[in-house]
């Protein structure tokens, strides 16, 4: 696998959640645009913006988060990844979990403060 410029531990981590899911870099499809946004003229010059797609599953990412393309390809892949993890396998994405923990805490204050407003009710009656 290529570098691209992160620490060896996220590297190897990318690597073996790739082996895991069964994505090669032979299926691979990887082209490179302009971004946009802020990065000044390093955007503006340079194909930063990486579009990936996994041609067997036919899943599409498009990362353009950082100003460096190097960096941009492996959060493409890590992206491409979940994605997978979540359509093909079926598993939920660290995203996804992180929602559904914020619905739940939601959820939770509207009913302590429902229950606070009812209580409130009851004694000004």
């Amino acid at each position: 696998m290529k570098n691209f410029g992160v620490s060896k531990q996220k590297h190897e981590a990318l690597w073996r959640e790739m082996e895991r899911l069964g994505i090669r870099e032979e299926d691979l499809e990887e082209t490179f645009t302009r971004s946009s946004g802020p990065g000044g003229q390093n955007v503006n010059k340079l194909a930063t913006c990486v579009h990936l797609r996994h041609r067997p599953s036919g899943i599409a990412v498009k990362v353009m988060r950082e100003r460096s393309q190097a960096l941009n390809r492996f959060l493409a892949r890590r992206s491409l990844a979940e994605k997978i993890a979540t359509q093909v396998h079926g598993e939920d994405s660290a995203e996804r979990k992180k929602a559904q923990k914020i619905i739940k805490q939601k959820k939770r204050r509207k009913r302590k403060t429902a229950k606070k407003l009812a209580e409130d009710d009851g004694n000004v009656q």
